[in-house]
């Protein structure tokens, strides 16, 4: 109903990067959403601590020169996007890191980090992230539209996983109206997933 709603791309970090590479508050965002999953992935992966800010720091680095250059295909996935964005960050870094680290001693962190089962490994973490994202999103558009009471009653049951039994006498509601009004809701939560995901149908 609202085109120029649907026009905004996303409202999420990667949209609103997308729309406007050099938003100073979509980046600080970002930084403080994605940063950390990088390092805790490259210390999982027993890199040290300077190794580990090293490649947190680069990758967020590459992932901005990236974003000011990419076209986003509105008719794609922002999941599709992220990770060709994070591959091509990735393979630059890697490459960069590659030069400057010959006869260094590191060989061995190198040899690993320009395995594909690493970079694919650390896509995947970025994307699980990026789901949530879209959840929070998805989320968030649906209880601005419905009432302050079914929201509770989805926030209850859905996300805190109370008893429909215990919400509906939180509620003051019959206990089938929770679970009527818990399926709506989370379906609208589904739709608005779909439409940020790019998904069709």
């Amino acid at each position: 109903m609202d085109n120029s709603f649907a026009s905004q791309t996303s409202p999420t970090l990667l949209g609103r990067l997308g729309r406007d590479p050099t938003d100073q508050a979509a980046w600080g965002a970002f930084v403080a959403r994605y940063g950390p999953k990088i390092y805790g992935w490259c210390r999982q992966r027993a890199l040290q601590e300077a190794d580990a800010e090293d490649v947190t720091q680069n990758v967020l680095v590459r992932l901005a020169e990236k974003m000011r250059t990419f076209a986003y295909d509105p008719s794609g996935s922002f999941r599709g996007w992220l990770k060709v964005l994070t591959q091509h960050a990735w393979s630059d870094y890697v490459a960069v890191r590659k030069r400057s680290a010959a006869g260094s001693g590191d060989s061995q962190i190198l040899e690993w980090l320009h395995t594909v089962e690493a970079r694919d490994d650390l896509v995947a973490r970025l994307e699980a992230e990026f789901d949530r994202e879209l959840l929070d999103e998805a989320m968030n558009r649906v209880r601005l539209r419905v009432a302050p009471a079914k929201w509770d009653v989805f926030r209850l049951t859905a996300l805190e996983g109370q008893a429909g039994a215990d919400v509906a006498r939180q509620l003051a509601m019959k206990v089938s109206t929770v679970f009527v009004v818990r399926s709506k809701v989370q379906k609208m939560v589904q739709q608005e997933l779909r439409k940020l995901e790019g998904a069709k149908g």
